[in-house]
């Protein structure tokens, strides 16, 4: 039987596949963004950065990082005019740089994806009780607004994926209305006037320039998924692309003004002191402070439907991969079941789950450490975020960056083996020079992740214990298991191993499923 023949079974006559023609590129930009999660970037990044590099570089180096993802999207999207796959990276990986490092890249994808939409819930359930309990006198254990938010993100991700976007669309706008509104008071109080310190190149290019990458990069991931919606998107040849050079164009430009806009509005040579004070929260107190109460707490509303959306679209992401790797059997073919609406449902259910026992983990870990007052000392209720949001998040940020690095290369391969009439800068110049500075980026995470995890003392010295190596472990981990995974396949599956970053169904946008009986893909790489 042809992998043509396997996957017609598998895909049909009750599984349609994944909706088509259905995402436009304002969709799937919201959906884009919405991953980045603006204000929280903004209340929480910018703060961060500004207090961990003690450097007023932070606006400028938003704008570096989206020249160099810009460079980046370059050959990400010309590669995407050939290749149409809801598994992005691991296609794309595979018809680049070999079938398995493409299976290495999945399982880095999976964990990733998996590590920041997992992660975000810690810092969610935080953000809410905290605001509850403000407002009300109501405490109330961080996990039980957690596992509430885990249905309606998975009842979502079971529906069709136009209803996410529009849910998606409506929650980054009033975030962009949010942070505006802020930029706008903060450019109008200004202590000390509209300074330019915070863009003078001189305080990025020194010596904290690679820290300050280093948070930095966080902020934009989800600017790579645009590729994931390209079998749902109306014109996946044009509507990726685009989304993807307006997403990131508008995501640098919008931190670059916001970070300025903070220097501004608490003064340049008070930012660093006072993001070190106050942290996320100086965002609302400087509100609360030039505005009203009120407009404070529907910002903080906001802070919180922020992370939502950014929870939805991770989690979304993680379900099209799953869909993508069990309709090639990379993974169980059950993971490749739609529903009568094109959602991945299984992929969908399987995430889900994933959510409810790590959130369960790190719930009964606060319990137990609850107790966490002789670890955590005062800061015991703050469990979920210096754990389970700072762990997983910067874990996720990590295996992101490497898988770019990864993908970057992979077009160099991609076009070598199938010339096209692209210019020498798309398929060889550009993804080289991303390429080159991605890894450069991943490994100063990982020389920096003592940083990252928050063990540094006060006097710079770092202090790494078992999660300083156990976390990046796990992608460096996915990475070699899913080589070796790749290797077992092409010894022990050869048909299906034929088909590995090849799944596009049948007929989608003039696309087939390879045939190995004959096809020059057999035994390849």
């Amino acid at each position: 039987m042809s992998a043509h023949e396997t996957t017609q079974q598998q895909t049909a006559p009750h599984d349609p596949g994944l909706s088509r023609r259905t995402l436009g590129v304002p969709s799937i930009t919201l959906m884009i963004i919405a991953a980045s999660a603006p204000l929280t970037v903004v209340a929480g990044g910018v703060t961060t950065s500004f207090a961990v590099t003690g450097s007023l570089g932070v606006p400028l180096g938003f704008l570096l990082i989206a020249v160099i993802l810009t460079v980046f999207a370059v050959g990400y999207t010309a590669m995407g005019r050939f290749i149409t796959n809801a598994g992005a990276f691991y296609a794309y990986v595979a018809q680049g740089l070999g079938r398995p490092p493409g299976v290495g890249g999945s399982l880095v994808a999976l964990v990733s994806y998996n590590a920041m939409q997992v992660g975000i819930y810690g810092l969610f359930g935080f953000q809410l009780s905290m605001f509850i309990e403000a407002k009300t006198g109501f405490a109330s254990p961080w996990w039980v607004w957690v596992l509430l938010c885990i249905v309606v993100v998975g009842v979502l991700g079971v529906n069709r994926v136009d209803l996410s976007a529009k849910v998606l669309g409506t929650l980054v706008a009033l975030e962009f209305v949010a942070v505006i509104l802020f930029d706008i008071v903060s450019f109008k109080t200004a202590p000390e006037g509209i300074s330019t310190a915070a863009l003078n190149p001189s305080a990025l290019f020194g010596p904290a320039l690679g820290i300050i990458l280093v948070f930095g990069v966080a902020a934009f991931m989800g600017f790579e998924s645009g590729a994931i919606y390209g079998e749902e998107a109306k014109d996946p040849k044009r509507t990726v692309p685009r989304a993807t050079y307006l997403a990131v164009a508008l995501i640098g430009l919008f931190y670059a003004l916001s970070a300025w806009a903070f220097s501004v509005g608490i003064g340049p040579s008070q930012i660093v002191a006072a993001s070190q004070e106050s942290g996320p929260d100086l965002m609302f107190i400087f509100m609360t402070d030039h505005t009203s109460v009120i407009i404070s707490d529907i910002m903080s509303i906001l802070f919180i439907t922020s992370l939502f959306a950014a929870l939805q679209a991770f989690h979304n992401a993680v379900a099209r991969y799953l869909y993508s790797l069990g309709r090639e059997g990379v993974v169980s073919h059950k993971f490749s079941h739609t529903s009568k609406s094109g959602a991945p449902w299984a992929g969908s259910v399987a995430q889900t789950v994933i959510a409810v026992v790590i959130v369960a983990g790190f719930a009964l870990a606060g319990d137990a450490f609850g107790a966490a007052e002789a670890m955590f000392g005062d800061t015991a209720f703050l469990f979920p975020v210096l754990t389970m949001f700072t762990w997983l998040t910067n874990t996720g940020a990590a295996g992101l960056v490497l898988l770019m690095s990864l993908t970057a290369f992979a077009v160099i391969g991609f076009f070598r083996k199938r010339p096209a009439k692209l210019s020498v800068w798309t398929t060889v110049i550009a993804p080289a020079l991303s390429g080159v500075l991605l890894a450069a980026m991943f490994v100063a995470i990982l020389a920096n992740f003592p940083l990252m995890l928050g063990q540094v003392d006060e006097n710079g010295v770092a202090h790494p214990d078992l999660t300083t190596f156990l976390l990046p472990g796990l992608i460096i981990a996915a990475l070699i298991i899913g080589i070796v995974w790749g290797l077992v396949l092409r010894s022990k599956s050869p048909k299906l191993y034929s088909q590995i970053g090849h799944g596009t169904e049948p007929g989608a946008y003039g696309t087939a499923m390879i045939d190995v009986v004959g096809s020059e893909e057999v035994g390849g790489r």
